[in-house]
C-alpha cells in the first residue's frame, strides 16, 4: 500500500525520480512485455509499477501490483486499462530474474540508464571502474544537506523535513550541498566589499555571500522573471532584504536614480563577480535525473557558447585588482577547465589564481567546479 499522511509526497517524488533515473531498462523490460509501446496513461502506470517492482525493494509486489491498479481502475477512461496494467505487471514478475540477468550483462550506459555518449566521455576520462562508480552514484537518492553562516553544513537525517528542523522559519540556515563552498571560499568575501552575483537564482550562493559580507553592497541579478522571484523569496525568508535584487543590472541602477533607495548609485565595477553560469548539470544528476535526457554533443555546444557570453559580460563589471570566479555543477571539461582557458586567451587583463573541483565518487558530493580569476590592477 501507498505511505499514508505526510510520506505520501517523499514517496510520490521517489517513485518519480525512480522512473526518470530508471527510464531505459525500464523502457528495455517493458519492451519485452507489450507488442507496442503505450502511450498516455497507460505508459505512465506500467512504468511506475515496474519502476517499483525493479527498483523499490521497500515496496512489496502485490502493493506495486495493486496499487498500480486501482490507479488504472481510478483513470475511469478505459475499462480495460486495469486488466492490461495487472497482466503486464505480474508478467514482470514471473518474469523478474530472466530480465535482471539480461539487465545484469547489459552494456553501462543500458544498464544505469544514461545516454550512450555521455557513459563514452565517463569512461574516456575516468576509466570503466570510476565510469561505473558514477553513474551508480548518480542513481542513489540525493542527502539534503543544510548550509549555516560560518561555512558549517550539517547533513538532514533522511524522513525528516526541512520546515521541522530549528530556525526554519527564523531563515538560519538553506538548504545546499557542500560542493558549493569551493565557489564561495574562492571569491573571498570580505565586510566592506563590492559584490555581484551575476547569475543569482536560486540564491543559494547569494545568501552565502551575503552572511559573509554582513550588509553593504551586494547585487545580486537574474534575468528569468520566475527564477527572479524564486530568488526574493529565498532572500525574505533568510531575512536578507538588504540585498538588491535585479532582473538587469542596468535598469536597477536606473531605478534608484529615481528612487527613495537609501543607495543612490551602484557602482559600475565591483570587488567581486560571481558567476554561477547554466550548465549541463552533470554534476547533479542525483537531484536532477532528469537533465541526463537533456544531454547531448548540441545542447553542449550551445552551453558553452552561453556560458562564453556570460563570462565575458560579468567581467566587464569586475574592478581593477577584483576577482571574478566562475562556477557550475558540471563535470565536463567543455564547460569547465576549456572554457576558462579560452577566456583567459582572449581576456589577458585576467590571470587565474586558484580552483576546486568536485568529482562524487571522489568528493562522496555532487559534482561542481570554480575558478577565481583576477583582474589586474591599474598601472600606476
Amino acid at each position: 500500500m501507498l505511505p499514508q499522511g505526510g510520506e505520501d509526497r517523499a514517496f510520490v517524488q521517489d517513485l518519480v525520480y525512480t522512473v526518470v533515473r530508471r527510464f531505459r531498462p525500464l523502457r528495455s523490460v517493458l519492451g519485452g512485455l507489450l507488442k507496442t509501446w503505450p502511450k498516455g496513461e497507460l505508459e505512465a502506470l506500467v512504468l511506475v509499477g515496474a519502476a517499483q517492482i525493479l527498483y523499490m525493494p521497500d515496496v512489496p509486489d502485490f502493493a506495486a501490483v495493486n496499487e498500480t491498479v486501482a490507479a488504472a481502475k481510478a483513470s475511469g477512461r478505459d475499462k480495460r486499462l486495469d486488466r492490461v496494467v495487472n497482466g503486464v505487471l505480474r508478467n514482470l514478475i514471473r518474469r523478474r530474474e530472466e530480465f535482471e540477468a539480461k539487465l545484469a550483462a547489459a552494456p553501462l550506459a543500458e544498464r544505469e540508464s544514461y545516454p550512450n555518449a555521455l557513459v563514452k566521455r565517463w569512461t574516456a576520462r575516468y576509466g570503466a571502474e570510476n565510469a561505473e562508480t558514477l553513474a551508480k552514484w548518480h542513481n542513489t537518492p540525493a542527502e539534503t544537506w543544510l548550509a549555516y553562516p560560518g561555512g558549517r553544513f550539517e547533513k538532514l537525517e533522511r524522513g525528516r523535513k526541512v520546515t521541522e528542523v530549528e530556525g526554519f522559519d527564523d531563515g538560519a540556515f538553506l538548504v545546499q550541498d557542500p560542493a558549493t563552498a569551493g565557489a564561495i571560499e574562492l571569491l573571498d568575501v570580505k565586510p566592506g566589499l563590492s559584490v555581484l552575483d551575476f547569475c543569482a537564482a536560486p540564491g543559494g550562493k547569494t545568501v552565502q555571500i551575503a552572511w559573509r559580507l554582513g550588509g553593504g553592497c551586494l547585487v545580486a541579478q537574474e534575468v528569468n522573471p520566475r527564477r527572479l522571484r524564486r530568488l526574493q523569496k529565498n532572500l525574505e525568508r533568510l531575512k536578507l532584504t538588504w540585498v538588491e535584487t535585479t532582473q538587469s543590472l542596468s535598469q536597477l541602477t536606473s531605478d534608484l536614480r529615481v528612487s527613495a533607495s537609501p543607495r543612490d548609485s551602484i557602482p559600475p565595477f565591483f570587488d567581486r563577480v560571481l558567476v554561477d553560469a547554466p550548465c549541463s548539470n552533470t554534476g547533479v544528476l542525483r537531484r536532477r535525473p532528469d537533465a541526463r535526457w537533456r544531454w547531448d554533443a548540441d545542447h553542449l555546444k550551445q552551453l558553452i557558447g552561453l556560458q562564453a557570453q556570460i563570462l565575458a559580460d560579468a567581467a566587464t563589471r569586475v574592478a581593477p585588482g577584483g576577482l571574478l570566479v566562475y562556477s557550475t555543477c558540471s563535470n565536463e571539461p567543455e564547460e569547465n577547465g576549456e572554457q576558462i582557458a579560452a577566456f583567459l586567451a582572449s581576456h589577458p587583463e585576467f590571470s587565474e589564481v586558484a580552483r576546486r573541483e568536485s568529482v562524487p565518487f571522489e568528493s562522496g558530493h555532487d559534482g561542481a567546479f570554480a575558478c577565481a580569476m583576477e583582474r589586474c590592477k591599474v598601472p600606476s
